[in-house]
Parts: C-alpha cells; sequence; structure tokens
C-alpha cells in the first residue's frame, strides 16, 4: 500500500533526501509556505484573482529564485546557485501541485532570463543576477498580438540612435508577456530598421518600470498577469543588447526549448493534488447504497488516471537525465523535450477528466482544488507552442529515431549537484536531422516477459514497418492532419522507451508496469483507428492501421491489485484547512 503513495508528490511525507542540504531546504521551505497557508487561503487568492506580492515577498527572502535559476557562470563563488534541471523539476511539481498562478510567475522568470544567460553580455548578466539576488522577477517579450510567436514577422523596430552610438530607439508592442507588469527585465525581440533580414534582429533588455515602457493591459482573468505592454520610443543602450543577427532568432527557439520543459512536472502537481481529492471523495461517497468504488466503471477510470500519471512522472524525471548531459555531440534532448510539452500534458488532461467523471459534479464545487485543476490542466498543453506545434517537431525525428540508431554511452541518473551550462550554448537551432539516438529497442528488451509490454513492442514494431512501407509520400507530407496521426502514434513508442529505462534505473514493480502498458495499448491502437480514417490515408495504410489494432492482455488479479494501491491514496493527504 506505501508503493502508491511513495510514488507520489505529498507534502506531509515530502524530504528530497536525493539533492543537496540546500536545495533539501529550499524545496522543504516552498511546501511548508503552502501548507501554512491553507487550502482556504489558496482557493480564496485563485478566485480574487490578486497578484502574489506575498509568495514573491517569500521567494525574495529565502533567494529562492536566486539559488535556482542563477547558473554557477553568474553566481561569484555562491556554492548553493546553479542552472540544475532536476531540482528545477522538483520545484515545478510543487509549484503545479498549489496553483499554476505560482508557477506562471517563475515560469516566465525562466524564459525572460533564458536570453540573460546565452548572451556575452557581461553587464546585462551581472545586472540579471544582481536583480534574482533582491527578489526580482523576468519577463520575455516575444509574442505579439497579431504575429502571435512568429518572430519572423516581428513588429517591435528599432531605430539607430543618432545621439547614441551603438544605441536604439525601440517602439512596438508585445502581447500575452507574463510578469509584464513587474518585471525587473524583460527580454525584448524585436529588428532593426536599417537591416533587412534576419541579420536585423536584436534581442535587448528592458525594465518595465522605465517611463518610455507601457504596461496596457493584462489579457487573462487571473492572478498571471499575461500582459499587453507597449515601448514608445524606449532607449536601448549597448549595454541593453543582449544578441544581434541570427543569434537572437537562435536565442528565442533556445529559451524555449529550456522553457517548456518546465509544462511536464508542472502538470504532473497538478495531477496529484487533484488525485488525492478525487480519490478521498470517491471512496467515502455513497451512491444506491455502496460506495461509489465499488462500480467496477469507476474503479478501472481510476486505476487509469493513476497509471497514466505514474508514466508522466516515469517519462518526465528520465528525461531530465537526457536534458542535464546533453551536449554538442548528443542532442537528444532535443526530441525528448517537446515529448515533455505535448505528450505528458495532454496526458494530464486525460488524468483529470477521468477523475472528473468518477467525482461529476464536486469538480465543480468551490472549496475544491480541483475546480481549478480542471481549469488550469487546459492551459499547459497550450503554452510554449500547440501540442500540433510540437508533434511537428516530434516528426522530424521519427526515422532517425526508430530505424537508424547508433551506439551513445549509456545516460546515467542525473540527480548530482551540477551546472546544465550547456543549455545556454544551445549553438545554431538548426539541423534536427542529424541528431541520432540510441535504439530504442533495447529498453523494452529489458521488459520482454511483461505482457503487454510485450504487445505493445508489436505495435512499435509495426510503425517501423509502416515508416519503411508505407510512409506518408510528398503529397500526402503536405497534409498536416494525417502527419499528425502518424506523429502521435511515434510520440507512444518514445514515451514508452523512457518510462521502461526510469522502471529499471528505479526498480519499479512489474505489474504496475503491466498495467500501464495495457493503457498504452489501446491508446496505440485508438491512434491507429484515426489514421484508418483518415481523408487521404491510402488503402495500403488503411491495412496497415486496423492490422496494427491490438488488445491490451487482461489480467483481473493484476488490476485488482493496483486497484488496491489507488484505494490507498484515499485520505492519503488533505491539505490544512
Amino acid at each position: 500500500m506505501a508503493e502508491s503513495t511513495s510514488l507520489l508528490f505529498n507534502p506531509r511525507t515530502y524530504d528530497p533526501a536525493h539533492f543537496d542540504p540546500e536545495t533539501r531546504r529550499l524545496l522543504r521551505a516552498t511546501v511548508d509556505w503552502f501548507e501554512a497557508r491553507g487550502k482556504r487561503r489558496l482557493i480564496q487568492d485563485y478566485r480574487s484573482r490578486v497578484w502574489l506580492a506575498d509568495f514573491l515577498e517569500f521567494a525574495a527572502k529565502e533567494e529562492l529564485f536566486a539559488t535556482f535559476l542563477t547558473p554557477a557562470s553568474a553566481a561569484a563563488g555562491d556554492g548553493d546557485r546553479r542552472w540544475d534541471t532536476a531540482r528545477i523539476a522538483a520545484l515545478n511539481e510543487i509549484f503545479g501541485f498549489y496553483g499554476l498562478d505560482y508557477w506562471y510567475a517563475w515560469q516566465v522568470t525562466v524564459l525572460g532570463l533564458g536570453p540573460v544567460w546565452q548572451s556575452d553580455n557581461a553587464d546585462a548578466r551581472e545586472r540579471a543576477a544582481g536583480l534574482l539576488a533582491q527578489g526580482e522577477v523576468f519577463a520575455f517579450g516575444l509574442s505579439e498580438r497579431t504575429h502571435g510567436a512568429d518572430i519572423y514577422s516581428t513588429d517591435m523596430l528599432l531605430e539607430p540612435d543618432a545621439d547614441v552610438p551603438g544605441g536604439f530607439r525601440a517602439t512596438g508592442s508585445k502581447y500575452y508577456i507574463g510578469n509584464g507588469n513587474a518585471a525587473g527585465l524583460v527580454s525584448v525581440f524585436g529588428r532593426r530598421t536599417d537591416v533587412e533580414g534576419p541579420d536585423g534582429y536584436v534581442f535587448f533588455a528592458a525594465d518595465s518600470r522605465h517611463p518610455a515602457y507601457h504596461l496596457r493591459k493584462n489579457v487573462v482573468d487571473s492572478s498571471k498577469f499575461v500582459s499587453e505592454f507597449h515601448l514608445e520610443d524606449y532607449p536601448v543602450a549597448p549595454a541593453d543588447v543582449l544578441h544581434t543577427g541570427r543569434a537572437a532568432f537562435d536565442v528565442a527557439l533556445n529559451t524555449v526549448n529550456v522553457g517548456k520543459f518546465n509544462l511536464c512536472t508542472a502538470s504532473i502537481g497538478i495531477c496529484e493534488h487533484a488525485m488525492y481529492e478525487a480519490v478521498t471523495h470517491a471512496t467515502n461517497r455513497i451512491l444506491y447504497g455502496r460506495p461509489v468504488t465499488a462500480f467496477p466503471h469507476v474503479r478501472r477510470e481510476l486505476t487509469d488516471a493513476y497509471v497514466r500519471l505514474v508514466g508522466m512522472k516515469l517519462f518526465s524525471d528520465r528525461a531530465v537525465d537526457y536534458f542535464r548531459s546533453a551536449g554538442p555531440d548528443d542532442r537528444r534532448y532535443l526530441l525528448f523535450n517537446p515529448m515533455t510539452k505535448m505528450k505528458v500534458t495532454t496526458e494530464g488532461e486525460k488524468v483529470i477528466d477521468l477523475m472528473w467523471d468518477v467525482i461529476a459534479a464536486k469538480g465543480f464545487e468551490k472549496d475544491t482544488y480541483f475546480a481549478q485543476a480542471a481549469v488550469e490542466i487546459r492551459g499547459l498543453p497550450k503554452l510554449e507552442g500547440t501540442v500540433h506545434v510540437n508533434l511537428a517537431l516530434i516528426l522530424k525525428f521519427l526515422r532517425n529515431h526508430l530505424l537508424d540508431p547508433v551506439d551513445h554511452p549509456p545516460v546515467p541518473t542525473r540527480l548530482d549537484a551540477a551546472d546544465d551550462a550547456f543549455l545556454f550554448r544551445q549553438g545554431p537551432a538548426r539541423g534536427l536531422g542529424s541528431v541520432r539516438f540510441h535504439d530504442w529497442r533495447t529498453a523494452f528488451d529489458a521488459y520482454a516477459e511483461v505482457p503487454n509490454v510485450a504487445r505493445f513492442r508489436e505495435q512499435a514494431d509495426a510503425l517501423c514497418a509502416f515508416v519503411e512501407t508505407s510512409a506518408p509520400d510528398e503529397e500526402q507530407s503536405r497534409d498536416l492532419d494525417l502527419l499528425l496521426a502518424v506523429g502521435q502514434l511515434f510520440a507512444l513508442v518514445v514515451h514508452g522507451q523512457l518510462i521502461l529505462e526510469q522502471a529499471r534505473l528505479t526498480g519499479l514493480d512489474e505489474e504496475l508496469l503491466d498495467e500501464l502498458f495495457a493503457v498504452l495499448v489501446r491508446d496505440f491502437s485508438a491512434h491507429a483507428v484515426d489514421l484508418h480514417g483518415k481523408d487521404s490515408a491510402t488503402e495500403a495504410q488503411q491495412e496497415w492501421a486496423l492490422g496494427a489494432v491490438r488488445r491490451p492482455v487482461v489480467d483481473t488479479a493484476r488490476s485488482t491489485r493496483i486497484w488496491e494501491r489507488v484505494e490507498a491514496l484515499a485520505g492519503a493527504y488533505e491539505m490544512a484547512p
């Protein structure tokens, strides 16, 4: 019984002993701050849409953001300050657990810092480190109202300043910019008026308190301040310029590479808190003289939700290792990163929906965390690029990953107190077709005796045959609707691979793994049927799709034992009033 609760974050028992003492202290202090506020205040603040001033005051006092988001190169010798993806992921989960508004203020600070930490501008780097130490937040001025995140079309224009050699005057608006109301530094993307093409791009640092910075509004009805702001003849000194030319374009994409990884663990935190509420409610609810959890469909939905959540955690934890071990010759993280953003967050939506089907009207009640979880879980698949954008990105790796593996040294579990410096020197944001991967089959071979892993392996092998014999031709490759269906199938194989790798590293028991892969078998079959129904699917592709449908291996005793683990979550955690 204890194992089911130990796999999920539980504030009552949380002790991140695998981290160094200062990281452990800060993570625990963050949990204690939220617990001391209590559930009533947490929900009240969410519903009243107040700015997060008290939370940011706590973070400033503890130097939380400064410790977690200052790379060692800017830490002035402070050994506790580093950019460590493992502990950043842990903090994402905690913020998600208590409320996405808190996570969002942190997340856009991460994005705002990206262009600074990738810059050779020593003055700007020192300024950013100082602002972090003071407890300031940051913002990332990329998106625009007309163009969205289409950075080719930016209308933030920089005129050379005749009075300041190397300086500019910036005029233009940005839209959907988190922390735009309070950021001590806003990393803003624009283009010069005197230089055509990509050589004219500029990333520069602005201050939201400057008189030429005009805050227009919060574009959402939330504690999150997602701003529209306008610069009017804003002076950009040489010391404010972070990047110019093609490097500025690359930095925009590389910053998103770093930031969008945070979405997966925030989604996990949301689902964990909601699951405690849902299972506890369902266990105590009597319907027609029986506990709701006595009904078979309820047990199935809650069990599916639980194993999907375990899969989300396994995949995300393993992806951390590839992120931290990345380098110029190992860029596998460029596949696993959009997977965390796209696949893990959409799994989070499924987890919430499954539980909501069980608790029904309870999920709307104003005194539950679940009511906000059901709303906030929708946002994560839609931030830092839509699901479709990230699926299209994933497809760029399909052939190399499935069909053309190479030898890579094994990547260990990375929980060491190291600075992930490569994330700020990723280099040009191109060449994805040259990224090579280790053999995905190795992870499956290690669990060949687990019935549903073996069943899913049949489907994965079938997908390889599809790519070799029935892949979309040139004309079909223009049908993004068809390609995205293929992308969903490929994503499932990658999802399963990293789940199995992490299961091996952590000693996850095979019964739980078997139940999880029964769900993945069903998912693969559903996506295959979806591909079969696409308008442009050829007869051969339709035949393949139906041939790839499989039924999971059913084991009633196994499913009952996994259900008992889910049932043990009832009463395991309830936030203090």
